[in-house]
């Protein structure tokens, strides 16, 4: 075959695993020759709508397994697949749509009203169906369209999707990953997790993020494994799936899987066929590692961005228990170093900047030439802006934003050190701590806190709680209660919104 890229890989593994399941969705599974022949006849679809080499196709859904379909099918031609978080509003999703310049716009119904403001030029494709006169239904489009092998040239080079960033300090980028990336990214995720062809892997986080989609969905496929797909996160329902499916390999952020804990489900759940899952996206805290050990399930905790693919650090499985709370070491196909104020790299115990290259990482920011330069450091290490400190075994704590830091007094104060000891308090189910101004110090911390129902706390009851657990200039010297603390899709704490509110 003349395509070397990601596209190519339903028939790849046709050839070794042709009536194996490759997708289970809303309990109905989907064989790898079923994958190949509908990712085939998409390909043929699209093409007759105008997307060839280069062209980008965009795709705004809850998870689907046209997130995958649509992938490899603009894989098979060459173009450029642009996943769009669907918690966009109408102008961020027309801001996409025209920063990308998507010829193509797939979208379920219940995003008619969005996709209709905000495509454009764009030919709209309905999943489940078509919504109204001027869009076609994916599956009747699929049903039609030829069969034929499609075998275009695609290197390790080209791009093979733009996945924006959550935009929470300005207008979102465009994150380019080419095939290559791909390929890397899948590749660590199998090699370091010790993935294999007999995995049951659930989706249950967004797959317009990388984590879900490069990290879960593709490595498994890679393998010849079954990708559970469920539209959306529900503990109760989830913990079924776990429970039914065998599910054995899953990622979700600290928020879902401190949900399913939580669930009154969960002690009777049988979890027994679990041998892997991930958490990351945001800071872990300490009880929910401790909570997942309780029950036997070795649960690693990663480190990676978007720009990364996204993986940066893993912590292995075997060194769970003995490195729990590190993001642990660098992928195998990953370098990671920490770099000082100066520039220089720093020692053991020593934070700094974590910086991150290898074949993993992307490529650029879509036409964005500048932010581009200013990504990299050295031509090649990619700068995260999340400080990090390495032990002596070179296993990695993700420590803070660089931006979040607060310097009160000289003092440097972590707020995810902080939040995390706040988080320990019976009663408090979110905390997020901000720096604000202040006459005496510069800056000092202030703790947003959400709470159970039917419990209280005032600033008193916080400060005698932290006191024998952290240092004096640490503890927050104000106390906001709030209803619920604002996320993002991966469950990262919106302080951008909460420092327009409160700072």
């Amino acid at each position: 075959m003349r395509n070397e890229g990601t596209g190519a890989w339903p028939y790849r593994r046709v050839r070794l695993s042709s009536g194996k399941t490759a997708i289970t969705f809303r309990n109905r599974a989907t064989t790898y020759l079923e994958l190949d022949d509908r990712v085939t006849r998409l390909a043929h679809a699209l093409r007759s709508l105008g997307i060839g080499r280069g062209d980008r196709l965009a795709l705004l859904s809850t998870n689907h397994p046209a997130y995958l379909e649509a992938l490899f099918a603009s894989g098979l031609l060459g173009a450029i697949f642009v996943p769009l978080n669907a918690r966009l509003t109408a102008p961020e999703v027309k801001y996409a749509l025209r920063d990308s310049g998507a010829a193509v716009f797939i979208h379920s119904r219940e995003f008619g009203e969005i996709a209709r403001s905000a495509a454009g030029a764009a030919t709209r494709v309905v999943l489940d169906g078509a919504a109204d006169p001027d869009s076609v239904g994916y599956e009747a489009l699929i049903a039609a369209a030829d069969s034929s092998r499609i075998d275009e040239p695609v290197s390790h080079d080209d791009p093979c999707f733009i996945m924006y960033t959550s935009g929470t300090t300005g207008r979102p980028k465009g994150v380019v990953l080419t095939h290559g990336n791909i390929v890397f990214s899948a590749m660590n995720a199998i090699v370091d997790l010790d993935l294999d062809s007999h995995e049951v892997a659930l989706v249950c986080a967004p797959l317009f993020h990388t984590a879900a989609l490069d990290f879960v969905a593709l490595p498994t496929l890679l393998k010849g494994g079954n990708v559970v797909i469920e539209e959306g996160f529900e503990p109760g329902r989830i913990l079924q799936v776990l429970e039914r499916e065998r599910i054995s390999y899953t990622f979700g952020v600290p928020t879902m899987f401190d949900a399913l804990s939580a669930h009154p489900d969960w002690e009777t759940t049988d979890l027994s066929a679990i041998r892997r899952v991930i958490v990351a996206a945001a800071p872990v805290p300490p009880r929910t590692l401790r909570t997942y050990t309780e029950r036997g399930i070795k649960i690693c905790q990663g480190y990676g961005l978007t720009e990364t693919g996204p993986g940066a650090l893993i912590l292995p499985p075997d060194d769970v228990e003995r490195k729990l709370g590190t993001a642990g070491v660098p992928h195998f196909f990953t370098d990671v170093r920490i770099v000082d104020a100066d520039g220089r790299e720093a020692a053991a115990g020593e934070h700094g900047e974590i910086q991150i290259c290898g074949p993993n990482v992307m490529r650029e920011y879509w036409n964005q030439p500048d932010a581009t330069d200013d990504a990299f450091t050295d031509g090649r290490w990619f700068r995260s802006g999340d400080i990090g400190v390495a032990d002596a075994d070179g296993f990695v704590t993700v420590v803070d934003r660089l931006k979040d830091l607060i310097i009160s007094g000289g003092e440097n104060i972590y707020p995810a050190e902080v939040e995390a000891a706040v988080l320990e308090m019976p009663g408090v189910t979110g905390c997020a701590v901000l720096g604000v101004p202040h006459e005496k110090w510069g800056e000092v911390g202030c703790a947003i806190v959400s709470l159970a129902n039917g419990c209280e706390l005032d600033h008193d009851q916080l400060v005698a709680f932290l006191a024998p657990r952290l240092a004096k200039y640490k503890i927050p010297k104000t106390l906001v209660t709030v209803d619920e603390i604002p996320r993002n899709a991966t469950g990262k704490v919106r302080k951008d919104l909460l420092r327009g509110q409160f700072a």
